[in-house]
């Protein structure tokens, strides 16, 4: 955030003219501090009041001095104060100064780059889990758009694509970041930059082409979307298994917020829990939830996993069940009872 720069210098200006009138006027009338603040206001704004003193040659010399150089200026600046005020200008300042101090805030939370209608439907999700986000977008039109409904939307006003955006929403602090512009060129640039700036951030990167998906694994991508791709697939499951995906579909949406599917990292396990049988993990204070595989150290997948497997350091264990199951499960939430 830039400092409102217009607006500290006009009332500096007008602030300093202020000042020396009435030190000129102490030191050469030697009127009190009150009679000589009195005096200059009077003098520069041309109000017209009487002198609350008689002034004397030099006195009469110093304010024809001060209505000489200080009149242009002080209307000036007063107007060009006035105009900045009444413009918004000073409210837009303000405005984006409460965004920035609400991302500052913010931690462990995801970064969306593009807000179009990738990066829209991605909020939506993320909202719909209540999972923190900050929107990176150049065209407030799209920011605009989703205002009107949702007016907690934090956003950076910026290009992406430039490293001082990506740092003013949190990148250092973010654990993922989802690239969702329509340029693949921007794209590649963007995953490179947050790489080089935070080696741990998970980056999930959108692709129109083919050979754009190479290049954003390359510059530091950890997963690869092609939205063409997905919606051809999409569309010709729902023929295959149309039960299956509609489920899957509505674990994503909104109504599916109270069944959640999710990863639970051996660090996120009960300490009592780890390096323990998958048994053991599933049947602790009896939440409920159900481990329908495993990912192992080496990162394969094991669906269906055998209950005498281990659950040890690197491991996750992919689970379903409520919110709330899962969130007794990670010893994050107590328990209803």
């Amino acid at each position: 955030m830039k400092a409102p720069f217009p607006l500290l210098l006009w009332f500096g200006i007008i602030f300093t003219i202020i000042l020396l009138g009435t030190f000129g006027f102490m030191l050469v009338e030697h009127f009190s501090f009150l009679d000589a603040f009195y005096m200059t206001v009077i003098t520069v704004t041309t109000i017209g009041y009487e002198e609350v003193h008689p002034l004397d040659s030099a006195g009469m010399i110093f304010n024809i001095a001060l209505i000489v150089t200080s009149f242009s200026t002080f209307t000036y600046a007063l107007a060009r104060l006035t105009q900045y005020v009444a413009s918004g200008e000073m409210a837009l300042f303000f405005k984006n100064r409460k965004l920035m101090q609400a991302i500052n805030k913010m931690n462990n939370h995801v970064i969306i780059c593009g807000f179009g209608r990738n990066g829209q439907q991605a909020a939506l999700t993320l909202k719909a889990h209540k999972v923190e986000f900050v929107v990176v977008e150049n065209d407030l039109t799209h920011i605009n758009q989703w205002l009107v409904t949702d007016p907690t939307l934090a956003y950076v006003n910026a290009d992406a694509t430039e490293d001082e955006t990506l740092v003013r929403a949190g990148i250092h602090r973010a654990k993922a970041l989802i690239v969702a512009l329509p340029d693949d060129a921007d794209n590649v640039f963007i995953v490179l930059s947050a790489r080089s700036m935070s080696p741990t951030v998970q980056i999930i990167s959108r692709a129109s082409q083919h050979g754009s998906a190479v290049k954003l694994k390359k510059a530091g991508a950890d997963s690869i979307i092609m939205p063409d791709k997905i919606g051809g697939t999409h569309m010709a499951t729902l023929v295959s298994k149309p039960d299956v995906i509609e489920f899957v579909d509505y674990l994503s949406s909104e109504d599916g917020d109270v069944i959640s599917m999710e990863s639970v990292e051996y660090q996120k396990l009960p300490p009592q829990l780890r390096d323990q049988s998958l048994k053991v993990v599933m049947d602790w204070k009896k939440t409920g939830v159900n481990c329908i595989g495993i990912k192992d150290k080496e990162g394969k997948f094991i669906i269906n996993p055998p209950e005498e497997t281990v659950i040890s350091a690197g491991m996750k264990v992919i689970v379903l069940g409520t919110k709330n199951q899962i969130g007794i499960m990670k010893h994050n939430v107590q328990s209803a009872d």
